[in-house]
């Protein structure tokens, strides 16, 4: 069952090195996503799963050891899932489906996608040891109840199950966003934050998929997941950050 989570946002201007020098405005981010995953130590899992949105032909599994790079933004630096090869981890593994056809999707050779990059850097900064690491890259395009059934799955997966979700709020909260300004984001920004900091899974399932991707939120799927793998759970919800950088919707929270 699910015993921990933190939510953690995911874009790669999280890594200093992508940042350069703008790194410092996210370094109350940072602080709070390193937090929140010594929260998901501190609960002493049997496994870890690490989610987020993945695009088209990213989605699926991605076992302990899976590399992903920076190159794609300019810098030279790689990561990698956790301290394993692939195919390690003990437990069963995370049952990836497509939306599309339910289909298990096997990551093979794949390279993580770039939400479960910065997870990879967020869990090697904090040194994390603590379980077995594997990742699920989610399609962004999943329904709500795909994705509470993929929840379902890894939280049936093993005794103490820890989750590290990826992924950000709203594109357009101001008109330097990537995605314009859209006056709708303010109130659906605030309404995940509520519910993330709750751990209300409810509020969560009702984040309305057409708006979300009409928004550009790239963590409602992967919220989504968790809504799903916390139901029954019982876990309290903190909100550890909550700020719009870059006209972006950006929130960090722990569940235990």
């Amino acid at each position: 069952m699910l015993v921990a989570a933190a939510v953690c946002p995911c874009p790669p201007l999280l890594v200093p090195e992508v940042a350069t020098g703008a790194a410092p405005e996210l370094d109350a981010a940072r602080t709070a996503c390193a937090d929140a995953v010594g929260l998901l130590a501190a609960a002493r899992p049997d496994r870890l799963y690490v989610v987020g949105p993945a695009p088209g032909g990213a989605h699926g599994v991605y076992p302990a050891g899976t590399a992903g790079s920076f190159a794609g933004f300019g810098v030279d630096l790689s990561v990698r899932l956790g301290e394993g090869s692939a195919g390690e981890g003990a437990g069963r593994p995370a049952d990836g489906r497509s939306a599309e056809a339910g289909e298990r999707v096997p990551a093979g050779g794949r390279p993580l996608p770039s939400s479960l990059s910065v997870a990879a850097w967020l869990l090697g900064r904090a040194g994390w040891a603590d379980a077995p690491i594997e990742g699920l890259g989610v399609d962004e395009a999943a329904t709500p109840d795909v994705c509470a059934g993929l929840g379902r799955g890894l939280a049936d997966s093993a005794a103490r199950v820890a989750l590290l979700v990826m992924g950000d709020g709203s594109a357009c909260r101001t008109v330097k966003a990537p995605g314009y300004l859209d006056e709708r984001a303010a109130g659906f920004d605030a309404d995940a934050a509520r519910a993330l900091g709750t751990a209300d899974t409810a509020a969560l399932l009702a984040l309305e998929p057409e708006l979300a991707y009409e928004l550009k939120v790239a963590g409602r799927a992967p919220w989504q997941v968790l809504a799903g793998a916390a139901e029954g759970a019982g876990l309290d919800g903190r909100l550890l950050f909550e700020d719009a950088p870059y006209g972006v919707g950006y929130f960090v929270a722990a569940w235990s």
